[in-house]
């Protein structure tokens, strides 16, 4: 299995879907080799073999050069960010001292290892055809250890393909997002579209996390259907308790919990915020998170009038999380288009009432919880203010919205994955 984050270092659901999975597929009697680019060696081992990527040389059999590898692979070649403010020439010239460099650094360092930052930095696709060539290498000195190639997301497809035609063995691809989710259509990048396609080409089965995305994948990618299979997400349960905290004001708490941009909504939820102010003044609205919009959406809440209600917290990582739910009475994913959305499961498991777009996943399985068009302010601050003033429907909520994804084990969820891998090796 490919990855890129594992906990406890993680920056988004990804890492918290894939350690569910690798957990759930433990139950389930399925044994797995987790491949990521730069392990902490903090990270569960129990659940998987953990090998980290930055620690495996990159090399060939004693009848395979350089080249051999590289034309069996089929890499596509991956740039580095377009450099603005410069003429033709300077262009030229820094495109061939790019070209140069390229070339030289898989001469030195093949045979030895790369050092992966397992971020999501400036360089990441130069990370990800690296991978690449990691996971073709492990495929190659592994190739007696596993039945199948599980990848996640279009960070890992290169890696997943190369270890398909090194080792013969099936892949299977699971979409947790597409291009078409993280921005519109007019703006996709067209690099990141074109490995994910190449990806859902190559795989024996495609997993995706809802419907939702299931059509995108058919529709937007041209993948055969019958190829396509959707296997929701779920909650990990263990391992919580209860937290206690004190709240040192006595307004009522709404939060907003994710990747502040334009994917997720942000500037719905705060006006949707400013809606709910002019009708209930005794509330603070909280965004934690971080990201590309936050200048944007702080810069929003000054022009609305209500930074003295509003409060954001930065990026939050395990316990802060599970904290900064113990202090909401609401909990809003107001998202343009989310695959699947695991932070309101994990809300509702702490038995926060919570309002969620109908263009996420999880509005395909939650019947408890409130559910409205991203676009539709005026709706989404009428089910926020009825969730904060009519107690009856909070604990309806609540305690219904709790058992509810009580059901929604990562067990359940890995039974149906290890359907797949048995479809696909028959």
């Amino acid at each position: 299995m490919f990855g890129w984050e594992f906990p406890p270092h993680i920056a988004g659901g990804l890492g918290t879907a894939c350690y569910g999975i690798v957990k759930g597929l433990v139950h389930n009697g399925v044994e797995t080799i987790f491949v990521m680019p730069s392990a902490s060696g903090d990270e569960d081992g129990s659940v998987a073999d953990i090998v980290n990527a930055s620690d495996v040389p990159v090399k060939v059999t004693e009848t395979m050069t350089l080249d051999d590898f590289l034309d069996k692979v089929q890499f596509v070649h991956i740039g580095t960010n377009m450099v603005p403010y410069l003429d033709p020439e300077e262009f030229h010239s820094l495109v061939e001292e790019d070209r140069h460099r390229q070339v030289k650094d898989f001469s030195v360092h093949y045979g030895q290892k790369y050092k992966f930052s397992g971020k999501y930095g400036s360089n990441l696709m130069e990370e990800v055809a690296r991978y690449a060539m990691v996971g073709g290498t492990i495929a190659m000195s592994r190739k007696g250890d596993f039945d199948v190639i599980h990848a996640h997301d279009w960070l890992t497809y290169m890696a997943g393909i190369a270890a398909k035609r090194i080792s013969g063995k099936p892949l299977v691809v699971h979409v947790h997002a597409t291009s078409f989710d993280r921005s519109s259509d007019q703006n996709i990048d067209t690099r990141v579209f074109e490995i994910e396609k190449r990806g859902m080409m190559a795989a024996d089965r495609v997993i995706t996390v809802s419907d939702l995305t299931r059509n995108i994948v058919i529709t937007k990618y041209g993948i055969d259907p019958a190829k396509v299979v959707t296997v929701h997400n779920a909650v990990d349960f263990s391992g919580r308790s209860e937290i206690q905290v004190e709240r040192g004001v006595k307004d009522k708490v709404v939060t907003f919990l994710g990747r502040i941009t334009f994917q997720k909504g942000p500037e719905y939820f705060i006006e949707a915020a400013a809606k709910v102010l002019k009708r209930c003044p005794d509330v603070r609205f909280v965004m934690a998170g971080s990201g590309d919009m936050m200048n944007r959406s702080i810069r929003q809440v000054a022009r609305l009038g209500i930074s003295d209600r509003f409060h954001f917290t930065g990026f939050l990582r395990g316990a802060e999380v599970q904290k900064m739910f113990a202090l909401s009475d609401v909990y809003v994913m107001p998202s343009v288009s989310e695959p699947f959305g695991i932070s309101p499961l994990e809300a509702m498991r702490s038995g926060v009432p919570s309002v969620i777009s109908h263009q996420s996943g999880a509005a395909e399985i939650l019947k408890y919880a409130f559910k409205v068009d991203f676009w539709d302010v005026d709706a989404m601050a009428d089910q926020i203010y009825a969730l904060l003033k009519y107690p009856a429907l909070a604990d309806f909520a609540s305690k219904y919205g709790y058992d509810e994804v009580n059901t929604l084990k990562w067990n359940n969820a890995a039974a149906k994955i290890k359907n797949v891998y048995e479809s696909v090796t028959k």
